[in-house]
């Protein structure tokens, strides 16, 4: 039979070994040592990270200036009568898609059409006005020919009365002779005497007459002379009455034209502020029509990224209402004159109080392509960003 011996049961001496134990790690020494291999981790992230931004700036981003601070605009046209009158029809409504010369509103043109009338007699009238000067001056002409010989027969008149006189004179001066001596009676000396006073009488007339008819022609010459003045160097066409009733005319025809406005482009109606029956008077806004191709972007970007933007330049942008899967494609138009800031009706008065610097903005305008917002349609005011391509 075979007896097992238990090896517990046997006393084994200890031996003296010649290395020492490793002692078990503790838990504050693996935790330590995890903290390092992250902050290694961290480290060599935040290297890589700044090398990629370093990377993107160089190569992307500082050829590239960005901002969503970018709207809508477009040059608007405000639709407003030029001459006062009731409003007769209205044709349109807001929102409504119009095309370049449809009508709008229709004003009441009574009083147009009755100026438009009694200008037109006025420029009838005025033409057979000038007709007759024409026609009047060449008997203006007869008129002093004729006064001319009543001149010359006042004159003859006064030549025969001063022989009538000068033969009463002498005929008195005989009787005043005879009559010492008492060849002539008293009676024939009274004769005489009173031939001699009618004598100078008709002389007197006879000079009046010529100082008459001298008048008369005179005023002939100067009839003539108006007349001629009216019309010298004119026909009836060219003459300057008729001109000036011709622009009345005109000028009624214009504003009966004006009774009916019309859309000055393509657009949309906006802000429609009329009705029927209502009284508009010159200058009243009573809509806005608003393009819809002719669009553009002003995006206001800070002073600090305009250094190397220029007119010409690329553009690319996004708009809120579509979202980043349709981009449109710009060029950079101008500049504005000034920030926002200087045209504000408070502006900001920096020379006085304290002071804090604030980064100015600097609306720059692009234009966009007309096919894009054909098939894309914006509207004035949206929000865009938009993206513009600097690199050289």
């Amino acid at each position: 039979m075979t007896t097992i011996t238990r090896i517990e049961d046997h006393h084994v001496p200890a031996v003296d070994l010649p290395f020492e134990r490793v002692p078990e790690p503790t838990p504050v020494a693996d935790l330590s040592a995890r903290r390092k291999g992250l902050f290694i981790r961290l480290g060599a992230g935040i290297a890589l990270a700044a090398l990629a931004y370093g990377a993107y700036d160089a190569l992307v981003a500082a050829r590239h200036v960005t901002t969503d601070n970018a709207y809508v605009g477009a040059d608007m046209a405000q639709v407003t009568p030029l001459v006062g009158a009731p409003v007769r029809e209205v044709l349109v409504e807001d929102s409504q898609m119009v095309k370049k010369g449809d009508v709008l509103v229709r004003l009441d043109d009574t009083d147009a059409r009755i100026a438009l009338d009694k200008a037109e007699a006025d420029l009838a009238q005025t033409e057979r006005r000038v007709r007759g000067l024409s026609a009047t001056d060449a008997g203006l002409d007869a008129q002093i020919a004729a006064r001319a010989a009543d001149q010359a027969r006042a004159a003859a008149g006064v030549v025969s009365a001063q022989a009538d006189f000068d033969k009463a004179a002498i005929d008195l001066k005989r009787r005043e002779a005879l009559a010492a001596s008492g060849s002539v009676s008293g009676e024939e000396l009274t004769l005489a005497r009173n031939a001699q006073a009618t004598a100078a009488a008709n002389l007197h007339s006879a000079q009046a007459q010529v100082a008459l008819a001298a008048a008369n022609r005179t005023a002939a010459v100067g009839t003539r002379d108006a007349s001629h003045v009216m019309i010298a160097n004119t026909s009836v066409d060219t003459n300057p009455e008729v001109l000036a009733a011709r622009a009345t005319r005109d000028q009624a025809r214009v504003d009966l034209d004006r009774m009916v406005l019309r859309a000055p482009f393509d657009g949309v109606v906006s802000h429609r502020q009329v009705q029927v029956g209502q009284r508009v008077q010159a200058g009243q806004s009573l809509m806005v029509v608003v393009p819809d191709k002719s669009l553009y972007v002003d995006a206001n970007y800070k002073e600090g990224q305009l250094a190397k933007v220029h007119p010409g330049q690329t553009a690319t942008l996004t708009s809120d209402l579509y979202g980043s899967t349709v981009v449109y494609h710009g060029r950079v138009v101008g500049f504005s004159g000034g920030t926002g800031a200087a045209f504000a009706v408070v502006p900001a008065q920096n020379a006085t109080g304290n002071w804090i610097k604030v980064v100015q903005r600097l609306p720059v305008r692009i234009a966009l392509d007309r096919e894009e917002l054909t098939e894309h349609p914006l509207r004035v005011g949206l929000s865009m960003n938009a993206d513009i391509a600097v690199a050289p």
